[in-house]
């Protein structure tokens, strides 16, 4: 065992996999972006398990479970080491997912009690030195204590459009706010621009890109934000509970600290079906360097 106790403490890497990609068009989750054929979320797997975190908790949905589940022992193997969960059987059901808050409640019962796990898109690229930095602090949490890996602004900006970013605001290392910023673009001078406002905001400014770590005792304040939420929007076919509302609500309610790392790592994910073509160079050029 290490000095830091790391071997004692179980570590999981859970990756949100369910949702619909209607902007895309298609199963996003799949998309070939590999020389093998693999999919952002296979990269994120390997990249966790390189830096020590042993178990894999892939969030799918019912409609594309068997699609991948094929997918991932195609590419991992037999010994793949993941658990599938379907956030649907989690109900109430709708076709539309309820938000990232029940996803992560959908896995409760595949994380370890007492252990930590940390929280993934499987549409983000988030890079080696990421898991790297968060396998480091994983087996550090404590209840009432989470983490939020961040990165630079200008690292997670396409060449071209705009998109929403959470710009989060960090005080002495821990987070206390995450501002939801949208139609943010590159500008041709070189300046980061909200569109709708025109502000000028700083290149090395920390985003969310829901990249998390909690101990696993996040589950029962987390289940009081889900009741809450549903009790308020039970009828509704869009609204969801969404994870940086519900620890922003922890936040305030004196029950959580988040601490921030910033990764250096450049970051690309698909939004998209333009995306695709750029996304897979881009990722192609990341994994050679």
């Amino acid at each position: 065992m290490g000095s830091n106790g790391r071997a004692m403490k179980k570590t999981s890497l859970v990756v949100m996999a369910a949702g619909l990609g209607s902007r895309f068009g298609g199963t996003k989750q799949l998309a070939n972006i590999g020389p093998n054929g693999e999919a952002i979320l296979d990269y994120t797997i390997r990249d966790a398990q390189a830096a020590g975190i042993e178990d894999i908790v892939l969030i799918v949905r019912t409609e594309i479970a068997t699609d991948i589940e094929a997918h991932i022992e195609n590419i991992h193997g037999n010994d793949h080491n993941c658990t599938f969960v379907c956030q649907d059987d989690f109900g109430p059901h709708r076709e539309k997912p309820w938000g990232t808050t029940h996803a992560v409640l959908s896995a409760e019962h595949s994380i370890t009690e007492g252990s930590s796990f940390l929280l993934a898109n499987a549409d983000d690229y988030y890079g080696p030195a990421s898991f790297e930095l968060a396998s480091n602090q994983l087996p550090l949490l404590n209840p009432g204590v989470g983490m939020l890996i961040t990165f630079e602004l200008a690292k997670t900006l396409p060449q071209s459009g705009e998109v929403t970013r959470g710009i989060c605001n960090v005080k002495n290392g821990h987070l206390t706010e995450i501002l939801e910023t949208t139609s943010i673009g590159l500008r041709s001078n070189g300046e980061i621009t909200e569109g709708s406002t025109g502000e000028k905001l700083n290149k090395d400014a920390p985003v969310s890109l829901n990249l998390w770590g909690f101990h696993s005792s996040i589950m029962k304040p987390l289940e009081r934000q889900w009741a809450q939420f549903f009790s308020e929007n039970s009828s509704s076919e869009k609204s969801e509970c969404l994870l940086p509302e519900s620890i922003h609500n922890l936040m305030n309610d004196g029950d959580l600290i988040i601490k921030t790392f910033s990764s250096e790592e450049e970051w690309t994910g698909l939004t998209n079906p333009e995306d695709f073509e750029v996304v897979q160079s881009k990722i192609r050029n990341l994994r050679s360097l």
